[in-house]
């Protein structure tokens, strides 16, 4: 049983050190433990760094790509490898090194296939009151559109099995955290929580600045990820108030009509008929995307079992 930790770093050189030291060297039911850092186009010591503290492999980015990129580098690098559970943590020492076995162990006994660690965020000292708010709230609607319960999908701390790895395609450029909860609940990956503790932050955040950029950015990510997944009841969820509306718009022309009182509500029933026609050409493009979002199953499918076939039959590369 191999496990590959994965880092992915950006100008990470000072904190990197501690985050690597405090690692486990040793896991009861993991018989190899390796370390895999994504340097995410640094322009400090980072790779340097992590060569110094016996980091067996690093992916390195000339650019910086963001985090979601990073995320999925990882992922693959960890799988060619020969991983057989990969655990994504942070390299500011945010997600305690000490909690990794606990993370793992639904996947080493066989009733999960994706682990998050819960960070029991409304109860987080260091967090801000509207950031425990914000962070409930989100996990609430992205738990809702995954068909999961998950109390904290930000969290970046995670285990995967070989096969929910092989079946995670990244397509945000923002974070990988929400849509691969999303996936998870469409694809019906085992998905299992453990509690975990969240240490003091060491640095502001440089994925997004304030709660308000953050939802700037995450409310639309959610949006498009549930589009793709689940076009048709998107585009009814957008249609239906259009053609109610435009239904009612039409009861109150006939019944003015029929009262006797139908001059000068011709407008009416000029909006009820766009209304209508608008709601269902957008309950066409819903059965179009649909039939979209099959075939994409379809390919995804595929390149499941094509990654599979690949990473069994060749042999493991080292970056």
């Amino acid at each position: 049983m191999k496990l590959i930790i994965q880092i992915p770093c950006w100008n990470e050189e000072y904190a990197l050190p501690t985050t690597l030291a405090a690692l486990p060297r040793q896991i009861a039911g993991v018989d190899v433990i390796e370390t895999l850092v994504i340097d995410d186009g640094s322009t400090d010591r980072t790779a340097e760094i992590a060569r110094q503290h016996g980091v067996q492999h690093i992916v390195h980015f000339t650019n910086h790509k963001g985090l979601a990129a990073a995320f999925a580098a990882g992922l693959d690098a960890a799988l060619r490898l020969g991983a057989d559970i990969i655990v994504n943590t942070d390299a500011d020492g945010q997600y305690p090194a000490t909690d990794i076995p606990a993370l793992i162990q639904p996947i080493l006994e066989g009733t999960a296939d994706m682990v998050i660690g819960d960070r029991r965020v409304t109860s987080v000292e260091h967090f801000a009151p509207h950031k425990r708010l914000l962070q409930k709230w989100g996990s609430a609607v992205v738990s809702s559109f995954a068909g999961l319960q998950v109390e904290d999908v930000t969290s970046g701390f995670r285990a995967y099995s070989r096969e929910a790895a092989l079946q995670l395609n990244i397509l945000t450029k923002f974070t990988y955290t929400l849509e691969t909860v999303i996936q998870a609940g469409h694809k019906q990956i085992a998905l299992a929580t453990v509690p975990t503790s969240s240490n003091p932050p060491t640095r502001p955040s440089r994925l997004f600045k304030g709660s308000v950029a953050y939802l700037r950015q995450a409310a639309p990510t959610i949006l498009r990820i549930y589009t793709v997944y689940e076009p048709l009841k998107t585009f009814l969820v957008i249609g239906t108030p259009l053609v109610i509306g435009g239904i009612l718009l039409g009861v109150r022309y006939l019944y003015f009509y029929f009262v006797g009182v139908s001059g000068g509500h011709v407008q009416s029933l000029i909006l009820a008929a766009i209304l209508v026609i608008i709601g269902f050409q957008v309950f066409v493009l819903g059965v179009l995307a649909d039939l979209i979002a099959t075939n994409r199953r379809l390919i995804e499918e595929a390149l499941f079992r094509i990654r599979r076939v690949e990473l069994d039959t060749l042999p493991p590369v080292s970056r």
